[in-house]
């Protein structure tokens, strides 16, 4: 079974952009969004393009990812509910581990989160000081609810 284990984080400085090992354009939006599930289109730098399906809630979820031609992710575009999420990834490493930084835009402009990807649940990484409150266990932070319910008030 596929596994994200991942840490989500606000970020509350911009001290991070010295170190950026990567940059890319992500454009992505949902078939299905329900609590515990989700099905997404993702296309990178318009250029490629992925089918994901998570499932569960928290920090270790199921997901299930699949490259699919770009004229088929452009072909279900029609078909998205919510808004289209739009974010630029930055990419930081962090010693065995990155964060990936998504500034937003579009309809979530001014919105900035990190995640941090971990090979376990148990895993530590010391935290840089430029991530602020961790928002992991809030569903209103993940990317299929802010694309149906847009940027929460208390950013």
């Amino acid at each position: 079974m596929g596994r994200e284990i991942e840490r989500k984080f606000l970020v509350i400085s911009d001290k991070w952009r010295g170190a950026i090992a990567e940059t890319r354009r992500l454009e992505q939006f949902y078939l299905f969004v329900r609590e515990d599930a989700s099905v997404r289109v993702r296309i990178r730098d318009r250029t490629s393009a992925r089918l994901t399906i998570k499932t569960g809630s928290g920090m270790d979820r199921g997901e299930f990812e699949y490259d699919i031609p770009l004229a088929d992710a452009e072909a279900l575009w029609a078909s998205r509910v919510g808004i289209v999420v739009e974010k630029t990834r930055h990419i930081v490493p962090l010693g065995a581990f990155r964060v990936e930084i998504d500034v937003f835009d579009g309809a979530l402009a001014g919105l900035v989160m990190a995640e941090i990807e971990l090979w376990d649940a148990s895993d530590a990484p010391t935290l840089p000081a430029y991530l602020g409150r961790e928002v992991t266990g809030d569903a209103r932070f993940t990317n299929a609810r802010l694309a149906i319910d847009g940027r929460p008030e208390e950013v």
